[in-house]
């Protein structure tokens, strides 16, 4: 069985997967999930056990994955009877990741734009381990509540969680077009939310999308290309026209990034990927300008296109379903 939450021991909160992920990269903290404990997220089961009856973690500590991130049970990891993240532990069964259906299937409702924070006292770590399982370790602030995280959780402030959701169910329209979610002021289905990059036209304010035609290094500043272009009738044209849209990130946004190491790596990977790759942007919408030629500096073109403003809400990956769409 895989699942998206658990609880995690030292923080003495309730951690999606996504959250999981962004603190393992985060250069800002110290946290290192193979060494962190994880017991179940249903607070009567967990209560029921020692520290020691814990969970795995499956593509956590990844930079780049096509399989959906989740938690799962270990061998020997017990639940109680009726605990809905049981199943197969009850027996002490190991999960077969294999067997599992990829699917993302925990659709946060929002995508919060302020990023979660955590707060651990150097002790507090250590105490966590070894507190009994009556006496609650010492508490970390936390922005969501432990009740309003049981279930599956609503809210998150981790990108990649929507995107993953998107990416995996791709095949599912009708799923997609049932789901919510907002950001911001703005709220819509994901179907509606995640718009082709050919199609920024539409709206503003959406999750932009595309396959990714070429990556520029500018030594340490990027330019991103799409293989999709917009199509335009300007009031001086006869006839729509193709125009080219690429997105850029400045030297200076990924050197101020908290997760810098981890997005250098995920990139340069992917300028040296022979993979198909798509990119994924929020809080940016590609506009037409007028840029100089290479070849004759004194003439200028006209492209779709925007700075990229926060790499907390953009993401370079494979996505292999994608390539039907």
């Amino acid at each position: 069985m895989k699942f998206d939450l658990a609880y995690c021991i030292s923080l003495d909160d309730k951690l999606s997967i996504y959250d999981v992920r962004d603190l393992n990269f985060d250069e800002t903290l110290t946290f290192d999930s193979a060494k962190e404990q994880f017991q179940c997220p249903n607070d009567a089961c967990r209560s029921a056990f020692e520290a020691s009856n814990g969970l795995g973690t499956f593509n956590a500590k990844n930079i780049n994955y096509i399989r959906t991130p989740h938690f799962k049970n270990l061998p020997g990891t017990l639940h109680i009877e009726g605990c809905p993240y049981g199943s197969k532990a009850m027996t002490g069964e190991l999960d077969s990741s294999e067997s599992e259906d990829p699917r993302e299937e925990h659709f946060p409702s929002e995508l919060l734009l302020a990023r979660r924070e955590y707060q651990r006292t150097p002790a507090a770590r250590t105490e966590a381990v070894h507190a009994p399982q009556d006496t609650p370790p010492p508490a970390s602030h936390s922005e969501t509540p432990h009740n309003a995280r049981d279930n599956t959780p609503d809210k998150t402030s981790v990108f990649a969680h929507p995107v993953e959701c998107f990416v995996s169910n791709i095949d599912d329209k009708e799923l997609l077009k049932r789901m919510p979610l907002k950001i911001g002021e703005h709220s819509a289905s994901y179907a509606t939310f995640f718009k082709k990059i050919e199609y920024l036209q539409d709206n503003k304010g959406l999750i932009y999308w595309g396959r990714i035609k070429e990556i520029k290094d500018y030594n340490l500043s990027f330019r991103i290309d799409f293989e999709q272009k917009v199509w335009l009738k300007k009031e001086t044209d006869s006839k729509k026209k193709p125009y080219s849209v690429n997105v850029y990130l400045s030297k200076k946004l990924i050197d101020n990034y908290r997760k810098r190491n981890a997005f250098l790596a995920e990139i340069k990977h992917a300028i040296d990927s022979e993979h198909e790759l798509y990119c994924f942007f929020y809080g940016v919408t590609p506009e037409l300008k007028q840029v100089p030629s290479k070849k004759s500096p004194d003439k200028t073109f006209e492209v779709f296109s925007a700075n990229i403003e926060s790499l907390e809400h953009f993401i370079i990956r494979e996505a292999p379903g994608l390539k039907t769409q």
